[in-house]
């Protein structure tokens, strides 16, 4: 490739979630400004198990002008308000990590210290009674309010979603070509990528390729060499199985992470079944012990159970030359906090912000990799949290995870907590402190003190500031409607055809 020509031919290698998103956003964006190319393959199937998202898969459907109950529709999506975790702090004990805000911050104080006061004062009300979208979540309720009151995400069929995106892609300019990659080819003087080789003979050439092949990294490993950063030693987990069930009750606003002896079931309700799967480290549990726990649990399968084995960790450099890994091709973390479509909007976004016009900038990859690999690392330590600061001890998986080694960067977060009472969110860091806050004191972690601006308030205001707050999300929630009804009426989708 003669480096001093426009970039304009862009491959994309893969479809599934992250190539069908990363399709639609530049085809969008950009227009007929490239020539836009996705190579898949009917053949490969993809993991599509990521039904369960997170708010700012709002705004990117926003950006891409996808009207939102169109999107529901063609997705069999439901809102989600949150993660209900049970089991994770004691077999037995459960919390609630929710998008929204709890109370009312102060500029030099988050709300959890005017609470921890309260608390020291004898308000007996536990935290969550402040938080909006947790008590509408476990009441089971759900709509939209004014001035984007309530913060969401949605729960939605991943496989539907692409075949969504590729529509949208498609109308756009982007051209689907169908066929296996062979060979990767390189251009022996600058290594750069000249061209993908798929079987009968053909050559797909670019400018610029996108790689959205999954764990494999056909593109970004198999022919440049990015290397992969192994974080099994903090993320033990490595299988998963997934299924489809029907619902076991109305699709509730939040997604279920139930613990167990050896890793965690999800349970993700669409408008008309159930996405379920078990993770689990095979060190800890057999496959046929965790398949057998799964189908106790939810019942009949509406498809065959399907396995998933994965090592946590990132690529080395996710843009190398003129490739960008994109989706499980730059790195994994297990699904805890469903982020892996986050990671992927993230990376397609950036890279839209960085796509050269001429030759590549090594700067511009230096950039993107930096961010993308602190991303990926304040996600990892979040993930992270949820193992390490558990009082269980009934395991060998669980005894494994307290005892085990955690970053400094989390170490440093949960002791700030632990003595003060305060979190600090760095470069645009993807959870909010009251993200942390609930997750921290939900596995069992008890600030030791508090802001010393919550003793400002006098005993009569600080007893009106709580109770308003908690008035309001009372009288707010009473006034919702049911979860599953506004669904119906806001986005109600056919119920799929059985295969």
């Amino acid at each position: 490739m003669n480096e001093d020509k426009p970039i304009r031919r862009i491959v994309i290698a893969g479809g599934g979630t992250a190539g069908w998103m990363m399709a639609a956003a530049i085809a969008r964006t950009m227009g007929h400004t490239v020539d836009l190319t996705l190579v898949e393959s009917e053949a490969i199937g993809t993991i599509g198990v990521g039904e369960s998202t997170i708010p700012p898969l709002v705004n990117f459907n926003r950006i891409l002008g996808i009207p939102e109950p169109e999107f529901l529709r063609a997705t069999q999506g439901t809102f989600k308000l949150g993660i209900l975790f049970d089991n994770w702090k004691l077999d037995g004990d459960r919390y609630f990590h929710s998008f929204g805000l709890s109370g009312k911050d102060h500029w030099s104080a988050g709300f959890q210290h005017f609470w921890l006061h309260g608390r020291a004062k004898g308000h007996p009300e536990p935290y969550d009674a402040y938080c909006l979208e947790l008590a509408a979540a476990m009441q089971g309720k759900f709509a939209h309010l004014p001035e984007d009151r309530m913060n969401y995400a949605y729960h939605v069929d991943a496989t539907l979603y692409g075949r969504h995106l590729r529509q949208l892609a498609e109308a756009d300019g982007c051209k689907r070509v169908e066929g296996k990659i062979q060979k990767v080819e390189l251009e022996g003087e600058t290594g750069n990528i000249a061209a993908l080789l798929l079987d009968g003979d053909r050559r797909i050439e670019g400018d610029m390729f996108v790689d959205c092949t999954g764990f494999r990294g056909l593109l970004i490993d198999g022919a440049l060499h990015a290397g992969y950063e192994d974080w099994s030693h903090w993320l033990p987990n490595d299988s998963a199985i997934a299924v489809q069930s029907k619902h076991l009750g109305p699709p509730q606003p939040y997604t279920q992470a139930i613990a167990h002896d050896a890793g965690w079931q999800w349970r993700i309700p669409l408008q008309h079944r159930m996405g379920a799967g078990i993770v689990y480290a095979s060190g800890y549990l057999s496959r046929d012990e965790a398949y057998d726990r799964l189908i106790s649990t939810i019942g009949e399968p509406l498809i065959e159970p399907f396995d998933i084995k994965f090592k946590g960790g990132v690529r080395r450099r996710q843009w190398v030359r003129n490739c960008v890994a994109v989706g499980l091709s730059g790195g994994f973390v297990e699904p805890l906090e469903a982020t892996t479509v986050h990671l992927i909007q993230r990376a397609v976004l950036r890279f839209i912000r960085l796509m050269p016009n001429g030759r590549v900038s090594e700067r511009d990859a230096a950039e993107f990799n930096d961010q993308q690999r602190l991303d990926i690392e304040q996600i990892r330590d979040f993930v992270i949290l949820h193992y390490k600061a558990t009082e269980r001890r009934d395991s060998p998986f669980w005894r494994h995870v307290a005892a085990m080694p955690i970053p400094d960067s989390l170490t440093q977060k949960i002791e700030l907590f632990r003595e003060t009472g305060r979190v600090f969110r760095k470069y645009e860091e993807l959870f909010a402190e009251n993200s942390w806050v609930q997750v921290m004191m939900g596995q069992g972690i008890e600030p030791q003190s508090y802001h010393p601006i919550a003793e400002k308030l006098r005993d009569d205001e600080l007893d009106r500031l709580l109770m308003t707050l908690r008035d309001n999300v009372t009288h707010t929630v009473a006034s919702l409607p049911e979860h599953h009804a506004y669904v119906a009426r806001y986005c109600g989708a056919a119920e799929p055809q059985a295969a």
